[in-house]
């Protein structure tokens, strides 16, 4: 009953509003989907839902001449008399007539190649005519899936998605709505206000179908998508595209549009293919129909989008503008298919000459407080694409969801059924939550992959831990309280560490951490050889790489950002030290020679590397991220990092109060990262850092300059700049000065996909540079060349690199491994 009443008021709110209303077919009845609907020599206007659905709604009565325009068809215009309100209009739109007669067809030249030439000289003309404006932004986004198995891998997969899915495993699983103001100026800067947000199911959300990230522009020479896609009216897009002249037919303002079909030269490259429609004349874009295939952009598991613009002539100003925008695309992995659409609207267009001062600043989307509490009397009347039947029962059916799934006697049921205590949980783990408090507790269990490990110091060791956490999504505040408990079986011992974290808001991310304990920790602290790729070395080929020393600890930190893009911090610490030895020789395979020791320095000392002792450690620093730009929520301030500039770390760490002046010290540091994509050349990352360390000659070695080597040949295949290849992992630590450079390039396909026979193996080609500077070595370098993308079909997870090392002359080589399941299963 109460679905039917809400479907009712819906129907109700529908239909009494302002509008002009129908459907949109074609001859033979089928329906228009997304055609534009726009008043004549105006910017306002709407589009048909997919299924040829439109509304259009107007301030009162009167007499409104329409025009209908879609791809393929011939524009439609309509005279309406529209004495009362809703007025219903149903059109038929025709198919598109091309005359190739209207072009001169010369033997010396292709037609459509002389368009193009045009359409690319004018191009910046024809952007900059429309490049300041302020406008309204609708978008609308859905994505169903289809065939979602029970279990994946013997994973359970539908426990959260039950009440959404059908009995097949296919349903809507995401459908949103945003409204905005955006303010605009070429080539980049964008400024939008959202004034409502819309989530089938969660109204305490906010879509992020903003116009960021939507501004698709072909008169660019990229259009960037997860690769920057060469467009066809790039400067250099006769390199790249075969243009075939398709015919030309005359619009309702006598105006002679030429279709012009787009055909890649080489498959594999980061390309388009469909049409372009160019503006005789002007060479301005009235429409834009091409499809993106998955491979051409790097994306394997999507199979293909197509993205539709639809320009409106406005005889006014004699602007061609872009009112519609809809993509929609095809993905798939392990026989579940992923489908999905998302239109954007784009109305009450009010160019500019220019903006005054400041109106662009480092705020670049504000969503008004209240903006996900619009209900339905709102969305009905500025709502300018329909919904269809299937999106209505989504609303109703998910909105009557969270009705229930909030009441506390839904949360109680559910928490009863999560919270039952299985036997195997005590090996597996558990969870005991609490949905009305926000709370949860947890117990990891002793039989995860990464629970379990192997070192020579401690053995076979086992982790779990005990976990509480709490959050408030309307304050932003969060509580983190853990306890982390090892054992190592051959060293006999139990280590017991302790960690709180209390974040205070979202809005400048404050945030205090305390922890503390007894642990085995590594030398260098940022871990550069993982539990379970050590775990593989040492017991199969009997390499003892991971060096260990046992810490008691207690340590505070507290971090914010000061303001936008500057990010300060500082932490004091106490440390106990002491060093341990191996207590271990077991191995699996290989074992015809003794494990290296537990020293870093020496692999044949099994004594005591260093005396214990005592320390107090306080550190400074901070990180400036030049460029950066946010969002603004009325839940917090989320960050967007600015590609043009690098990003500055700073770093003061002092040592003191220690149980022997010696190993007192200070320390100064900086680094810099940047990272840049070029064009369609791929994306270029470099990572350099310096420092000094002073009064620091008898320094404990814990506390040395660590570089992050690696002996494995074994790495994550990410991007790699932070970490050297062959580099034993304490041959260059450092106790004085130091120079860091870490530099690679990912080609994304570029130079391979020009390769006839290589171009249809889809891999990237990568070259890097590592070096490190310091007093007491000659310069260490590293040039490494490699094969990224490696893999079958859709499973691309392997990367291969050559690597030469260099040390005042060749040094060694060898081949690394790039494994990117790694971060996944370790």
């Amino acid at each position: 009953m109460q679905k039917t009443i809400t479907l009712l008021l819906l129907l109700f709110f529908t239909m009494g509003f302002a509008q002009i209303k129908g459907k949109i077919t074609d001859a033979g009845g089928q329906p228009v989907p997304f055609a534009s609907v726009t008043i004549a020599d105006t910017y306002t206007g709407t589009n048909a839902n997919e299924n040829g659905e439109y509304e259009l709604n107007v301030k009162k009565p009167g007499s409104y001449t329409l025009l209908f325009q879609s791809i393929g068809y011939k524009t439609h215009r309509a005279v309406v008399n529209a004495q009362a309100l809703p007025h219903v209009l149903n059109v038929v739109l025709k198919d598109e007539s091309y005359q190739l007669n209207e072009v001169v067809v010369s033997n010396k030249e292709n037609p459509a190649v002389a368009i193009m030439r045009k359409a690319i000289a004018n191009k910046k003309e024809n952007f900059s005519k429309t490049g300041k404006f302020t406008a309204d932004f609708y978008s609308k986004g859905i994505i169903r899936v289809k065939d979602v198995p029970d279990k994946i891998m013997g994973v359970k997969v539908q426990d959260e998605a039950e009440a959404v899915l059908d009995s097949t495993g296919s349903g809507i699983i995401y459908l949103s709505e945003t409204v905005s103001e955006i303010t605009f100026e070429q080539p980049n800067n964008l400024k939008e206000r959202v004034v409502a947000s819309k989530i089938s199911g969660n109204d305490n959300g906010f879509s992020y179908n903003t116009a960021q990230g939507t501004f698709y522009n072909f008169y660019a020479n990229y259009v960037p998508f997860n690769v920057n896609m060469v467009s066809p009216l790039a400067d250099n897009a006769f390199n790249y595209y075969k243009f075939t002249f398709e015919g030309s037919f005359f619009d309702e303002n006598e105006t002679q549009i030429n279709k012009i079909k787009i055909t890649p030269k080489r498959d594999k490259e980061p390309v388009f293919e469909g049409y372009i429609y160019i503006v005789e004349n002007s060479w301005a874009i009235s429409a834009i129909d091409v499809d993106i295939k998955g491979y051409r952009m790097q994306q394997p598991i999507l199979e293909t989008l197509n993205l539709k613009q639809n320009f409106s002539y406005n005889s006014n100003n004699r602007l061609w503008a872009k009112n519609s925008q809809i993509f929609d695309f095809k993905a798939g992995l392990f026989g579940i298919t992923i489908t999905g659409a998302f239109t954007h609207i784009y109305t009450n267009y009010n160019f500019k000459d220019k903006f005054e001062e400041g109106t662009f600043g480092k705020e670049i989307v504000y969503i008004e407080k209240d903006s996900n509490k619009k209900d339905s009397l709102y969305w009905n009347a500025m709502r300018p694409v329909p919904l269809t039947e299937e999106e209505v029962t989504d609303y109703i059916k998910k909105d009557s969801i969270q009705a229930v799934e909030k009441s506390p006697a839904y949360l109680d049921s559910i928490d009863r059924k999560y919270n039952k205590f299985k036997i195997t949980d005590i090996l597996t783990g558990y969870s005991y939550r609490n949905s009305q408090k926000k709370t949860r507790y947890s117990y990891d269990g002793v039989l995860g992959l990464s629970n379990i490990g192997f070192n020579t110091v401690q053995g076979w060791n086992f982790d779990t831990s005990l976990n509480f956490s709490k959050y408030d999504e309307e304050s932003g505040k969060s509580t983190y309280i853990s306890s982390d408990f090892n054992y190592g079986i051959a060293e006999d011992r139990l280590r017991v560490t302790g960690r709180f974290t209390h974040r205070f808001n979202r809005i400048n991310n404050a945030t205090l951490f305390v922890w503390g304990g007894s642990e085995a920790q590594q030398f260098n602290q940022s871990e550069p050889i993982s539990e379970l790729v050590n775990t593989v070395s040492t017991l199969f080929f009997k390499d003892n790489y991971m060096k260990l020393y046992d810490n008691t600890f207690a340590k505070a930190q507290y971090q914010q950002d000061i303001f936008t893009g500057v990010f300060i911090g500082g932490s004091l610490e106490y440390t106990r030290r002491r060093a341990l030895t191996n207590n271990t020789d077991y191995v699996l395979i290989k074992d015809d020679e003794p494990y290296t020791s537990n020293n870093p320095l020496d692999a044949d000392d099994d004594g005591l590397f260093f005396e214990k002792h005592d320390l107090m450690k306080a550190n400074v620093f901070a990180i400036i991220r030049f460029g950066e730009k946010y969002i603004t929520r009325p839940d917090g301030k989320l960050p967007v990092r600015s590609g043009k500039y690098p990003a500055i770390g700073l770093q003061y760490e002092k040592g003191f109060a220690a149980s022997e002046d010696n190993y007192e010290y200070d320390f100064v540091g900086a680094r810099a990262s940047y990272s840049r994509t070029l064009g369609n050349k791929g994306e270029f990352g470099i990572n350099a850092g310096v420092g000094k360390f002073f009064n620091a000659d008898e320094i404990a070695f814990i506390d040395y300059k660590h570089f992050n080597g690696n002996q494995t040949h074994v790495f994550n295949g990410q991007q790699n700049l932070a970490s050297f290849n062959l580099l034993p992992y304490y041959s260059h630590s450092a106790n004085d000065s130091y120079f860091e450079l870490h530099a690679e390039h990912n080609f994304n396909g570029y130079i391979m996909n020009k390769i006839p026979l290589l171009n249809k193996l889809q891999w990237n080609l990568v070259v890097g540079y590592h070096q490190i500077s310091t007093p007491d070595f000659k310069p260490y370098q590293e040039f490494t060349a490699g094969f990224d993308n490696i893999g079958f079909g859709k499973f691309r997870m392997l990367r291969i690199d050559y690597v030469r090392a260099y040390q005042g002359g060749f040094s060694t080589d060898g081949v690394m491994f790039g494994l990117k399941f790694l971060d996944i299963v370790d």
